[in-house]
């Protein structure tokens, strides 16, 4: 098994020539982007007390549930640039998929910077590492040459 690292900035970004099901699953994880983003944009506490369990009736409350629809108009932001280059340079996909899985790092590195209070663990701290592994193997996978199989049974 070989992996292309020239993929992840090809000379054709018109072409993708992974396997198409790295595509799919990629594109089922940006759709699920664009739900939780919109949950933290359109609900009314942004998700911040019916999801994640953060007390919100405390002193600076609404300036938490105001972040909390800030980071939901990012992340809606960043995921619609990343379907536009998903559908109109599919070669992008390992660009992508490691732009995707370095978020999950990251939020981990700020939830060690400062942790937040909660009744319970959000749902994005606990997927955090499950998104980050699924990510990392859609990456590599999309690095693949699709003759490896062939390669890996000689």
């Amino acid at each position: 098994m070989k992996f292309d690292f020239k993929r992840v900035l090809p000379k054709d970004p018109s072409l993708f020539q992974g396997f198409r099901w790295v595509r799919f699953l990629a594109a089922v994880f940006m759709f699920v982007t664009v739900v939780r983003s919109c949950i933290h944009l359109f609900a009314a506490d942004g998700g911040a007390q019916s999801i994640a369990g953060i007390d919100t009736s405390v002193e600076g409350g609404n300036n938490i549930i105001a972040i909390f629809h800030q980071w939901g108009a990012i992340q809606l932001l960043l995921v619609v640039l990343l379907l536009v280059l998903f559908f109109r340079y599919p070669g992008l996909t390992p660009l992508i998929l490691l732009t995707l899985a370095l978020d999950p790092v990251l939020r981990f590195v700020a939830g060690q910077m400062m942790s937040v209070t909660a009744t319970g663990t959000p749902p994005g701290e606990a997927l955090n590492g499950a998104a980050f592994c699924l990510l990392l193997i859609l990456f590599f996978a999309s690095l693949l040459n699709k003759t490896a199989r062939q390669d890996f049974s000689r």
